[in-house]
């Protein structure tokens, strides 16, 4: 993995002005590039609701369009607001099978001004693929899409 490669690519990627197109540009780039991300995408943070809406995501359609805050390893996530790192799916009671075939799960909270606005979900079909590289990278990435995150949030909020 070229770290500083992929992440001048996103810079580059996350300067056009559609949150949501370019949030699916960085999705797609980054499940092509890396070969153990089978699966990238955003949830969006509704904390009124306490519930995480899928945003933007490259891979195979998922039934979990919605999750609540505590259920999965994303809803565990969103209410910690910590990373979470699951190196094998199958050892987690609180799993929310995407897909039959992932076998590992890194989970990236994302924050713009202070406020948890959503999360970057990467499933892998890989048992334990996720190094220190992987979570530098991601946690910058989730940096660099905090206002677009933030953009769509605003537009899909009441007032």
């Amino acid at each position: 993995m070229n770290r500083l490669a992929d992440l001048v690519h996103i810079r580059e990627l996350s300067r056009h002005e559609d949150a949501g197109g370019t949030l699916q540009r960085i999705c797609d780039y980054l499940k092509a590039e890396i070969g153990h991300y089978n699966w990238v995408g955003f949830y969006l943070a509704d904390p009124a609701d306490r519930l995480l809406l899928l945003g933007p995501f490259s891979g195979a359609p998922t039934e979990h369009l919605k999750i609540p805050y505590g259920r999965g390893i994303c809803g565990q996530a969103a209410d910690s607001t910590e990373a979470f790192v699951v190196p094998d799916v199958s050892a987690q009671t609180n799993y929310l099978s995407c897909s039959i075939a992932t076998r590992a799960e890194i989970v990236l909270p994302v924050w713009h001004e202070g406020e948890f606005v959503g999360e970057l979900d990467i499933d892998s079909h890989t048992t334990d693929p996720f190094m220190n590289d992987d979570e530098e990278l991601l946690t910058e990435v989730a940096a660099i899409c905090a206002p677009l995150v933030s953009s769509i949030l605003a537009h899909i909020r009441p007032g």
